[in-house]
């Protein structure tokens, strides 16, 4: 059927709810994203798919990822009568009897009560709380917690997040059972497009995808300029360790679609484009599946809703160049050509794509749109700072207890985000760092966590908000090495078309190189200063002005690092291999022997209970007998 009108869309809205929330059978929703899969989610889907393919009273899903990543592969099972609960690491092997303790209601079998993460008081997202909640109320379970009080989620708010995890993204029928297309059907019969357009800029959302800049006004501003306007969706997300965008289009790629109608709407296009990196085929799987359902329903096409509004959106695949999450690098590529970032006297929303006024946003920022339509700029204005409103996912990787992708309103302390929903570190590391907005972030010590997330904040200190990529360094991490590591990255990612970048990132790079090598002398840290300075200053795009971040903060808060490295030829931290040796500690080592079961090279020996020895010249420094100690026997030197 085609889609005419909001009453049209209330009718399958109402019988897809009760569905997602007050199901007739037993349900069974299995984290079906990427990370999920990379768990063993797949063999669990499989295993439940063909266990109970002949029980009519189990209906086993797929979802997206709910973000607790360390927790996957995650299953949610839900009936009538039945506490809604979330289950963790569920492998095939754990997953029938999971779902017959469910049905069973006992949970204290310790095969199932190791699995349970926490049951799920209310499951409607921001968006729907407004609205009659069709699921019983249940009596909780004692002793088993809310998912909401457990430290990961405490404190989350999640806006573009709002259905990852909760919905089958492969179902549009499901996304209109959560408000899904209400904001556009509303906006196109009932709006003038400078009202929607003054609705975004009221929220105060600024682009997510790194540069921060008003989404509203580059709306206005391109909307103001004649041509064949067009949409585009970057989601082209390199950053190592960053995975929003991805987890968006994989959990909820229609609330993408729906902000990219509403943006050509407002903006008077009818053309969109998602460039999505090659590297996530199920992310474009799911997009494909999406716009061919949107369609299907009349909601893209020609003459949407009985108007005279007309909206497309093509997929085009990037082939994994980090330089075109630049925004003229990105349209180049799209038209066709080398991806290479070009000078912006003349910004895209005048001259972008083919010369024509052109929008561009990324996948998180299209995802917030609907939720501003739907719930009015002041709704979303309410949550963040002044400079910085709403929300902003992060993708919380590294050296932390709980990694995963999380949603917090702007302005939250960083220690908030390691050290609550984080949990910390793990055992009894000590913190050192965090990097914030990917290889070109800076690193932030642990004197500065009180540091509020927003753009200004993470700035002041050196750093930026980027796309939102957190890495989590603890004391085993050399800075000298990170910035090496970073830098090395954009090397290799840099266009080579401007001098500063192109020369300047090598050069440094050079220079770090042998710093970790044992080859810095005297000098070196200011040289790295004054050419860090040089490539913010001059390069041609973000890439380059960016670049220097990691060297520049790293030597700013890790000074004595780069110090120890040069002068003493030493690498506390137990990396560089070059200048550090492992010793055992004989008043430490208990002779347990795990040290020398573990050791590749035959490198320790010694008799059980006595102290053990390590010979120096077989030793190449893998760090396994470090590892394996639970003693503190095994000291860096």
């Amino acid at each position: 059927m085609n889609i005419q009108s909001v009453k049209d869309l209330e009718l399958i809205k109402k019988e897809y709810r009760l569905k997602l929330n007050l199901p007739d059978t037993v349900k069974v929703n299995i984290g079906m994203a990427s990370c999920g899969i990379a768990a063993g989610a797949r063999e669990t889907f499989n295993t439940a798919t063909e266990t109970f393919a002949d029980n009519d009273s189990i209906d086993i899903c797929q979802t997206g990822c709910i973000g607790y990543c360390e927790a996957e592969p995650l299953v949610e099972i839900l009936a009538k009568g039945k506490p809604r609960m979330m289950f963790k690491k569920v492998t095939s092997d754990k997953i029938v009897d999971i779902i017959h303790g469910y049905m069973a209601n006992d949970f204290s079998d310790k095969k199932i009560k190791k699995h349970i993460l926490g049951q799920i008081r209310d499951p409607r997202s921001l968006l729907e709380q407004d609205m009659a909640n069709p699921q019983e109320q249940v009596d909780p379970i004692e002793g088993i917690p809310f998912l909401e009080d457990i430290p990961f989620f405490k404190g989350q708010v999640k806006i573009a997040l709002r259905n990852c995890g909760y919905m089958d993204p492969d179902s549009i029928e499901e996304y209109f059972g959560k408000q899904g297309y209400i904001a556009f059907l509303d906006a196109l019969h009932n709006a003038k497009p400078q009202e929607i357009i003054t609705a975004v800029k009221e929220s105060g959302l600024r682009g997510r995808g790194g540069g921060g800049f008003p989404t509203g006004i580059k709306w206005a501003t391109c909307a103001k300029h004649d041509g064949q306007r067009s949409i585009i969706c970057n989601a082209d997300e390199g950053d190592p360790g960053a995975y929003m965008d991805r987890s968006i289009l994989e959990g909820d790629p229609h609330s993408v679609i729906e902000g990219m109608l509403i943006a050509g709407l407002a903006i008077g296009s009818s053309l969109g484009f998602i460039y999505v990196r090659n590297e996530y085929p199920l992310a474009v799987k799911r997009l494909v599946t999406a716009i061919k359902q949107a369609t299907a329903y009349g909601l893209l096409g020609d003459n949407i809703a009985g108007t005279k509004f007309c909206f497309k959106i093509k997929i085009s695949t990037g082939a994994g160049a980090f330089v075109c999450g630049e925004s003229t690098a990105l349209m180049a590529s799209l038209e066709g050509k080398v991806g290479r970032p070009k000078a912006k006297y003349v910004h895209t929303v005048e001259k972008g794509f083919r010369d024509q006024p052109t929008n561009l946003n990324n996948v998180e920022t299209y995802a917030n749109v609907p939720a501003i339509i739907l719930k009015g700029a002041p709704w979303y204005a309410s949550f963040g700072t002044d400079n910085s409103k709403g929300t902003k996912a992060f993708s919380l990787v590294g050296k932390v207890r709980n990694t995963g992708l999380l949603e917090v309103p702007m302005g939250i302390p960083l220690k908030d985000i390691v050290f609550s929903l984080g949990e910390g570190l793990p055992g009894k590391k000590k913190f050192k760092a965090v990097q914030t907005g990917g290889p070109s972030g800076g690193c932030i010590p642990e004197a500065l966590m009180d540091t509020p997330v927003d753009y200004q904040q993470l700035a002041s200190v050196g750093s930026i908000m980027g796309s939102g990529g957190m890495i989590v360094m603890d004391e085993n991490t050399c800075m000298v090495d990170v910035a090496r590591y970073f830098l090395d990255f954009l090397k290799d990612e840099s266009c080579g078309q401007c001098n500063p970048c192109r020369e300047g990132i090598k050069q440094s790079l050079d220079i770090l190189t042998a710093i970790c090598e044992g080859e810095g002398k005297e000098g070196d840290i200011e040289l790295l200063e004054e050419l860090g300075v040089m490539i913010q200053r001059f390069s041609l795009c973000g890439l380059g002005t960016a670049a220097p971040n990691p060297v520049l903060t790293t030597i700013k808060y890790f000074r004595e690092e780069y110090e120890s490295h040069i002068r003493d030829k030493k690498c506390k931290a137990g990396v560089c291999k070059n200048l550090f040796m492992y010793e055992i500690d004989e008043d430490a080592c208990t002779g347990c022997t795990s040290c020398a079961k573990k050791c590749p090279q035959n490198a320790i020996t010694g008799t059980k209970k006595e102290p053990h020895v390590l010979d120096q010249d077989k030793c190449i420094k893998c760090g396994i007998c470090y590892d394996a100690c639970k003693f503190d026997a095994i000291v860096i030197k």
